[in-house]
Order: structure tokens, then sequence, then C-alpha cells
């Protein structure tokens, strides 16, 4: 064989090679990066790892990332189906709270996601016990454990009983990390149609009015009340806060014909709504 064909010949291999390399060195993608892990619950088949931003449960919103590793292997799982239930165990009875459905997170093999909001804890910050059921391959399984839910510094979330003798819970999701200016403003409300099921309601309107109370009780311009999102299951509006500091978000829930199921407008004999939620930054 001529030179001049042998030397194509060994570039096309070597090129080859030098790729087959570099796929083998591609570093593995951290899923979790970011997160911290609250706590792990583990049977005989599978240790199930929660993680969230701050790596503890707060009363209130917490968005849950969960991995399901094999004990005998170390892999995690790709292809499993979960549904949880969180539990309060009170003195004379028990109760669990509004949760989501857990899906698999966008974008990744590993985690699933999903968000649980939890409307109380004992002064401990212990009470709860989270199960998890979750089918693999055809088999399910289960893992449940005492949780630690600490108590957030502001009042992030609400139960109340409403004007129709419904009882209800109301969470602050957004803003997360607040800004001087105009916010993004999420709630969830639910009912809680018994001790263990809280549906989303829908077709409500939430009439709002920041005020801060350390400063003369003055509000904010450019806010607009919170209307129902289908897409997300939550409700959306704006918040618009000129200053750092503590803030009073009075809040009127309103449903869909036109009856106010709980809270009052701000006035100055009525400095603050009997519905409302925290800020502080």
């Amino acid at each position: 064989m001529k030179l001049k064909y042998i030397f194509p010949i060994l570039l096309v291999a070597l090129l080859a090679t030098a790729c087959s390399t570099d796929n083998d060195d591609t570093p593995e993608i951290d899923e979790v990066e970011g997160l911290l892990k609250i706590q792990e619950l583990t049977n005989n088949s599978h240790t199930v790892e929660l993680y969230t931003a701050s790596g503890k449960f707060y009363t209130g919103y917490n968005a849950v990332s969960i991995r399901i590793k094999e004990n005998s292997s170390g892999a995690y799982l790709t292809d499993a189906s979960l549904t949880w239930m969180p539990m309060m165990q009170m003195p004379s009875m028990q109760h669990s709270c509004p949760k989501s459905v857990i899906k698999k997170a966008t974008g990744k093999k590993t985690v699933y996601e999903g968000y649980v909001i939890y409307q109380m804890t004992n002064l401990d910050a212990s009470g709860w016990t989270l199960t998890i059921d979750y089918t693999v391959n055809g088999d399910n399984y289960s893992v449940s454990q005492a949780i630690t839910v600490m108590q957030s510094e502001t009042k992030n979330v609400s139960s109340f009983m409403g004007l129709d003798d419904k009882r209800y819970v109301v969470a602050l999701i957004e803003p997360n990390e607040p800004i001087i200016g105009v916010n993004d403003f999420v709630v969830g409300v639910y009912r809680m149609e018994s001790m263990m099921a809280f549906p989303v309601v829908e077709g409500c309107t939430i009439f709002s009015d920041p005020r801060m109370p350390g400063m003369g009780n003055h509000s904010s311009p450019n806010n607009t009340n919170l209307t129902y999102n289908q897409e997300e299951a939550m409700y959306k509006g704006e918040l618009s806060l000129t200053m750092t500091g503590y803030w009073v978000l009075n809040l009127k829930l309103v449903d869909a014909e036109d009856e106010v199921l709980k809270g009052e407008g701000v006035t100055e004999a009525h400095t603050q709504s009997s519905l409302y939620l925290e800020l502080e930054f």
C-alpha cells in the first residue's frame, strides 16, 4: 500500500481513539447540585434521599427533591413511581397537610420532585412522620420515618376556618428571595376535605394590601391582586416592596360567587386583616 494512503488511515484511527477517550472521561453530572440533604429513609432494599435548598423542612411551603438508591449496588433508580403521605401526630388525633404529586424532575434521570406544605409543628420541631410508597418494575415498596419540621421565623402559612364553615390553608410560595421593587407574588390555597385530603381551591381571588407596621403602616404602589393560574394550580399576582424590613401581607380571600371567605380591608381603624402572611428581608 502506498504511503499516501496509510497516513489518512492512521489519522482517522487516532481521532477515533481520542474521541472514545474523551467520552469515557466525561464527568458525571451531579443532579442534586445546589441542594442539601435533609435525611435518608431506609428499608431493606433502598435508601430514599430527601433534599431541599436549605437542607431542612420548615413550616410553610417546601420544594422537595427525592432520589432512591438501591442498597445492594449503590445505583440510583431512574424509573420509579412515587406517592407520599406526611402525617402530624397530635395527642387526640392525626392529620396530613397539602402536598403535590411527585413527578420526575425535568431534564434529570434520578431525581423526583414535589412540594409539601406543613401548616404547623411542635415547639421542639417534632410530631411529623413521612411515608413514601413507590413502585419499581412492578414491585411495591414503602419507607416511613419521623422527620423534623422547623418553625419558620415569619408567618408564611395560615390555617383557618372560613366564613363558609370549611377549613382552609393558605401558603406563601413566592417571593422566596424578595427584592426592592415588584416581585412575583404566588400563593397556594387548599381546602381541608378530610384529615388526609387537602385539594387545591380554584376560582377565588385574593386581594392583597402589603403594609409596614413599623413605618406608619404604609403600603406600596403597583400591587396586583392574585388570581388562579390553572397551569400551575396556584394564585399569582404582583407584590411591590419599596424597602427592606418587616412586611405584613394583608389578604382577603373571596370565592367565585364574590363571597368573602376570610380577611378584611385595611383602614386607619382596622390596621391588619385577620388573614395575613409575613415577609422580612
